[in-house]
């Protein structure tokens, strides 16, 4: 059965962040397994749940606020991922890809949002 949130582009990328996120944080060092790659795995993971939860929600106000929570864990997928560029777990080369997806999915959480908001 589909769901309308799997047709949202917003889902869809967010599905391939939490992706990118796995494969990269693969290459993270072994002792940061229940650190750095748990929090930064359960955030991205966070960001396609809440799309998809706040899609079932009644009003546009509660699906907001589900989006709300998304971003945040938007932000908090990218704070992350600057302590391991800081720490050296990746390169900035290796990061940019990730980073890109962040900004534009960013800015496609907050237009989105905004129309719900309409």
């Amino acid at each position: 059965m589909a769901h309308s949130y799997e047709n949202l582009k917003v889902w869809q990328d967010s599905i391939e962040l939490a992706s990118l996120v796995y494969a990269l944080s693969k290459t993270f060092p072994k002792e940061e397994q229940f650190g750095l790659v748990s929090q930064i795995r359960r955030a991205a993971v966070s960001v396609s749940s809440n799309i998809a939860e706040g899609s079932s929600r009644k009003s546009k106000k509660d699906y907001t606020r589900f989006l709300d929570i998304a971003i945040g864990s938007l932000n908090e997928v990218e704070s992350l991922l600057h302590i391991a560029i800081r720490l050296q777990f990746v390169s900035q080369a290796q990061s940019q890809p990730l980073i890109d997806i962040i900004l534009s999915l960013g800015n496609s959480l907050g237009a989105f949002r905004k129309y719900l908001q309409k």
